[in-house]
């Protein structure tokens, strides 16, 4: 993409509203336009990120089985009140009523409508377990939204839920998600860390919330420090036809150390269960939240499958969510500097900025063309600055939308048939030859794997 053709609006002053990172620069680097409380407009370069976080908990869901659907996002009000959760839910869900006095809603979450659709299809074990996700947009109206897009009103969410015929089968469906989530997070650059967490309005006894340490987060977290260095399980887990025990064994070892939130912290069992050089307390910020919550819904709304014994069973239930807007406030939170976002290769916006200093001079045009099609060609997404800037400004626009290299083309290095090429995250520089710095950048993006 040519700087001179795509849209980038950026802000040269922060606006008084925006309290944390995340807020600032993607305000500032034209990712978002808050149009009300909490109501964003995703603008090219935030929407662009946001799809590549999208995809990358799609491929994971997908990987640990589950089965990609779409729901509407506005609900009947007759599901909810079924469950009895209609009352219970409180100000924060936007209830509506259509011309023809029909009570609606804008959906917070989708337990009531995916056990709706179980129950009408599915009647017996043999076509369990049944795993399903979709990613839409979700509503709360949040007495307090702030933060941008870390505590919108309205926000984009992976929810997946999860029907099996018992609990043991249930507690199995649990591990592939909570494996699936960290290999997820793991993928963008993050470290997430699983915590014990309340089940809250969702219900259930087994729950966890993943969090990502930052100064920012609205969570203070408890932990054992080992935590933060243990590796994702990897790609290589088979969730198809693995042994449901080694799942077992993967989640045991992460759960078997002590970390959780404020809400749940027992200050005498972290002081009793972890050593003190192993305690780290820090603040939090949850990207992802799992529950398995049994038959809670299925009972009340009749969602019963054909057992094996030959008698009815209500179907053990789970549901899965991961904020899929949030991470990008998310991400950026736990990578910036004072000059901008600093964007994991898994989810930039572009690959590379090509920065042009001289545009006009017959030469540099030249070179930056070569390596702009070369890269394009290579599937690397380029984004090559073309406009007619003093370099100053060019640097210190390519330093707050954060991409994770620059090649630098000007006429002095030319001279000695030399670009610099910038690693944003380390700011180390090199000098290379223009059709080295095309193989280097290449290579980068080779293996995007864990």
């Amino acid at each position: 993409m040519r700087l001179s053709r795509y849209f980038l609006p950026l802000l040269k002053e922060t606006p008084a509203s925006a309290e944390i990172a995340s807020h600032r620069y993607m305000l500032r680097a034209g990712m978002i336009k808050q149009h009300s409380a909490g109501i964003y407009s995703w603008l090219p370069l935030g929407f662009k990120v946001m799809k590549k976080i999208e995809q990358i908990v799609r491929e994971e869901q997908n990987r640990a089985g589950a089965v990609e659907m779409l729901m509407p996002t506005i609900q009947g009000a007759d599901l909810w009140q079924e469950s009895g959760r209609y009352d219970d839910y409180g100000k924060e869900m936007l209830r509506i009523t259509d011309r023809a006095g029909r009570e609606l809603l804008y959906g917070p979450t989708n337990e009531e409508m995916l056990t709706d659709v179980f129950r009408t299809f599915v009647r017996s074990y043999k076509e369990l377990p049944q795993l399903l996700y979709h990613i839409q947009w979700k509503f709360r109206d949040e007495v307090r939204p702030r933060f941008g897009v870390m505590r919108g009103r309205e926000f984009l969410m992976k929810d997946a839920y999860s029907f099996d015929i018992d609990m043991d089968a249930a507690v199995v469906s649990y591990n592939k998600m909570f494996i699936a989530y960290l290999n997820t997070f793991a993928r963008m650059g993050l470290k997430a860390i699983p915590m014990q967490a309340d089940t809250g309005p969702i219900g259930g006894d087994l729950s966890h919330e993943f969090l990502i340490l930052a100064d920012t987060g609205e969570s203070e977290v408890f932990c054992h420090a080992d935590l933060v260095d243990m590796p994702a399980p990897g790609l290589d887990v088979d969730f198809a036809n693995g042994d449901p025990n080694d799942l077992q064994s993967l989640v045991d070892e992460r759960t078997a150390l002590y970390a959780r939130t404020d809400e749940m912290h027992e200050p005498s069992v972290f002081e009793s269960e972890v050593p003190r050089s192993k305690r780290l307390s820090a603040r939090g910020i949850e990207v992802g939240h799992i529950f398995c919550f049994g038959d809670k819904y299925s009972k009340a709304m009749g969602a019963k499958v054909m057992g094996p014994d030959g008698k009815e069973h209500f179907a053990q239930m789970g549901s899965y969510g991961v904020g899929v807007s949030r991470l990008v406030g998310g991400i950026i939170e736990a990578s910036h500097d004072d000059a901008g976002i600093i964007w994991p290769k898994s989810v930039t916006p572009f690959g590379v900025g090509i920065i042009n200093l001289r545009v006009g001079d017959d030469v540099c045009d030249k070179t930056c063309e070569d390596i702009y099609n070369q890269l394009c060609a290579a599937g690397v997404d380029p984004l090559y600055d073309d406009k007619k800037d003093r370099g100053g400004v060019k640097f210190s626009r390519m330093d707050l939308i954060g991409l994770p290299y620059q090649i630098v083309v000007g006429p002095r290095g030319l001279k000695d048939g030399i670009v610099e090429i910038k690693d944003r995250k380390t700011g180390e520089r090199q000098n290379q030859s223009p059709e080295a710095a095309i193989a280097f950048i290449t290579a980068q993006y080779a293996d995007m794997s864990l």
